[in-house]
């Protein structure tokens, strides 16, 4: 299938963000942020608002509304990105959603290894619920590593017996970082963004020598019985696919209630380029949609 135009741009664009992957990681990190601060603008009616505690991180409005919450984290592999560089992606997804949208700047490996992500995800939830966000109409999402974040807040939320958001929606997720699946070499030809090697660096500094097959550092091998409506999205070019489709089918298993969303000849996190990328916009609009369909049966379940 002969890609389009804006397609072939995501591609190129995703192929120079990190050119030399023998870089140290503050160059790396450098590299990200002035990415996405060059090719991406903040549309006018964006509002944006820095948080510095509890927990550090920026809401996201925009005129669509703020009737429902989103807690999103960022992907990077647990090592790069922030909130201030995914404000302008997560804003699409806030306009479809009809939602403030809290990026969560949780602490980064290598300095914060396992589990500070986790713990920081944790308590910017219970923040938002002890400040009035109602687990009804609050959902969780979160792309590439901050995918597998979502899924193991989930279950750390439930084995404690608390209250679990509406739904959750899960981009390009990154669940398992012992990285077994065979889309790991099947799809290396097609991913202009990721490799194993790349991924394996990221792993060694999250984990710091733990266990990779720990389920709240993969979620992958955890118990997802109990856990709140899934959507799944991921790009049939990534080599993080088989990652979903095993996430899906360890959900179904679990009989959580999951949609799977395969977009052909994607790259990983192609949300990014929702500003020309059709495919992004969609994208979007689903997790829009998703949360607002389960927001509002939650909420009417919650009453009857």
């Amino acid at each position: 299938m002969r890609r389009s135009a804006e397609l072939n741009r995501v591609y190129e664009m995703w192929r120079g963000v990190l050119k030399d992957r023998g870089s140290d990681l503050t160059t790396m990190r450098d590299t990200v942020e002035e990415f996405y601060r060059s090719n991406f603008r903040l549309m006018e009616d964006v509002e944006v608002e820095a948080v510095f505690t509890p927990v550090p991180g920026l809401w996201i409005t925009t005129p669509a509304g703020r009737g429902r919450t989103i807690l999103y984290f960022h992907g990077g592999g647990y090592a790069l990105g922030s909130a201030k560089s995914y404000a302008e992606m997560t804003s699409w997804i806030a306009r479809a959603a009809q939602a403030r949208v809290f990026v969560l700047d949780y602490r980064r490996a290598p300095e914060y290894r396992f589990p500070a992500a986790l713990e920081d995800a944790a308590l910017a939830y219970r923040w938002l619920v002890s400040s009035g966000a109602d687990p009804r109409t609050l959902a969780v999402a979160g792309d590439s590593a901050g995918g597998g974040l979502t899924v193991a807040l989930l279950t750390a939320l439930r084995d404690r017996g608390e209250e679990l958001p509406s739904c959750a929606a899960c981009i390009s997720p990154w669940v398992d970082l012992k990285m077994t699946g065979e889309s790991i070499e099947n799809r290396a030809a097609l991913d202009p963004l990721l490799t194993r090697e790349g991924l394996q660096q990221f792993a060694d500094w999250y984990l710091g020598g733990q266990d990779a097959r720990n389920p709240l550092v993969s979620p992958l091998y955890a118990d997802l019985r109990g856990l709140p409506p899934l959507l799944i999205q991921v790009g049939t070019s990534e080599i993080l696919l088989d990652d979903a489709l095993r996430l899906e089918e360890r959900a179904r298993a679990a009989r959580v209630q999951v949609r799977l969303s395969e977009y052909e000849d994607m790259p990983h996190v192609w949300h990014v380029f929702a500003s020309f990328l059709p495919q992004a916009k969609l994208a979007a609009q689903e997790i829009g949609e998703f949360v607002m369909q389960h927001s509002r049966r939650a909420a009417a379940a919650s009453q009857a």
